[in-house]
């Protein structure tokens, strides 16, 4: 995509710290980090918190980190807060032009006035307030809004999305629309237009609902004097049921999807791939690999379905790569509930995930693991387990087994072990490691046994199996 000639690319997301980052937002988010990093350019952060009522700083804070979790890293941030002298100032000058005028009218107003009427946002009866009723309302201790007068020859208008065209606005109803609110703090369409020019924003990459919103900020660009930036808009994310993505279908910020225990690349190279592609048809891509091949010739405009299935494909996928450090850093929020002990113990931790991981797609599936716990905590018995080792030769089994076991136990003693144990008493080779595993474990089923063998070591072996063997026969 060509850049204004002479300038450099300058992208920003903007959200509002209303509630966590939703994965559309991050999306969006993405792409112009993406488009930035790809092309040399600027990826600038701006918090629009001036909606008071709303706003939270534990959702600024959650914005934060959500992006930084991601990798998504700033040039420049940006408060609304910290700006609205900023607005104010070009309100007035827009005043002063005739371009714009205070508004007293209360929304009970207005609701009461166009009761009926379909299509109208406002009926312009403050617009030709004289000087004199002005100064009496202001008298009164009323607090005016600034509403901008929309021209009625813009009420048809079009403009180029870098994405999509040319697109076109017919007979479009909006009346005169607010640009600062009666307490003093702008409203979205203003401010994001002031912000947009001040920050020497070139490109505005955002979701399609946004639409409908670029008439107006183009229209206040022209009042102002100054040139628009270039407007392109992606596609939505829905979800299965078509429907747009929301609390219905699970987890949808990038909070929630980090404390189910997906990866933050998983997360990255999914989103990534809702609206693009790689130019060879590559799927399990790094960040890095992603600024390398992105670039917009290859965002595609239809809807984009968020299939959790789908995510937890690509984190298995990602799980797989972590070398074992990383991976054991990741995963370490969620084996707090093997306690401290457990934890002191990072080369027993690390061979174990090697071995648990696999069978996983989410590292919140690692909580009350059943192979973790036979490898972490001796089992009890059940009494079902008990009276299937009282049967046959499952006795003489481990009676054998711990009579041979090997002063230092690796993965590649337990096979020849178990063939000669199996020979001497006539039986296959399963019928040894099934008992086997049962006395070590307490289940039936589980990783490859001499892996577990090796993590557990020769001691806990022997422990295991020596108490296997003194409770089936108190039992028997």
């Amino acid at each position: 995509m060509s850049k204004r000639v002479g300038r450099e690319l300058r992208v920003r997301f903007a959200p509002s710290p209303t509630g966590y980052l939703h994965v559309g937002g991050a999306r969006t988010a993405l792409f112009n980090w993406l488009w930035a990093r790809r092309e040399g350019g600027v990826f600038v952060l701006r918090i629009e918190d001036t909606d008071v009522t709303r706003s939270e700083r534990r959702f600024v804070e959650g914005i934060l980190k959500a992006l930084s979790w991601l990798g998504l890293d700033w040039d420049e941030l940006y408060y609304q807060s910290g700006r609205l002298d900023v607005y104010r100032a070009y309100a007035e000058r827009l005043l002063r032009e005739g371009k714009a005028y205070r508004c007293f009218c209360t929304p009970d107003e207005i609701a009461q006035r166009l009761k009926g009427l379909r299509g109208v946002e406002y009926d312009g009866r403050c617009r030709d307030l004289s000087p004199d009723q002005v100064e009496k309302y202001l008298a009164e201790g009323r607090k005016p809004a600034v509403r901008f007068i929309v021209p009625e020859e813009k009420k048809h208008t079009a403009y180029l999305d870098f994405l999509r065209g040319e697109i076109e606005f017919k007979r479009l109803t909006t009346g005169d629309f607010v640009i600062m609110k009666s307490d003093g703090t702008p409203a979205y369409n203003f401010a994001c237009v002031v912000d947009d020019y001040e920050m020497g924003i070139t490109h505005v990459l955002r979701a399609e609902d946004h639409i409908s919103n670029t008439p107006k900020q183009i229209w206040l660009y022209e009042a102002l004097g100054w040139e628009p930036p270039e407007f392109g808009h992606l596609s939505m994310i829905l979800g299965p049921d078509k429907r747009k993505l929301s609390k219905r279908h699970g987890a949808t910020s990038v909070e929630e999807l980090r404390d189910h225990g997906f990866l933050p690349q998983a997360v990255v190279n999914y989103l990534a791939l809702l609206g693009w592609s790689h130019p060879e048809g590559k799927e399990i891509l790094s960040l890095e690999e992603l600024v390398e091949a992105f670039s917009l010739e290859r965002v595609t405009l239809s809807p984009q379905i968020f299939d959790f299935e789908r995510l937890r494909w690509f984190n298995r996928k990602h799980l797989a790569r972590l070398p074992s450090g990383e991976l054991l850093q990741a995963a370490e929020p969620f084996l707090k509930w093997l306690g401290e002990e457990a934890l002191a113990d990072r080369e027993k931790l690390t061979k174990a995930l090697g071995l648990v991981v696999p069978s996983v797609s989410t590292l919140s599936e690692l909580v009350g693991h059943p192979d973790l716990i036979a490898l972490f905590r001796r089992p009890t018995l059940s009494n079902e387990v008990l009276n299937e080792l009282s049967q046959g030769k499952k006795l003489e089994v481990l009676e054998k087994i711990v009579a041979r076991l090997p002063s230092r136990l690796t993965r590649d003693d337990l096979r020849p072990l178990v063939r000669k144990v199996a020979a001497e008493l006539g039986l296959k080779p399963r019928d040894v490691f099934h008992p086997l595993r049962l006395a070590l474990t307490g289940r039936d089923k589980g990783p490859e046994l001499a892996a577990v063998c090796e993590i557990l070591g020769t001691e806990e072996v022997l422990a295991r199996l020596s108490q296997a063997l003194a409770t089936t026969k108190s039992e028997r």
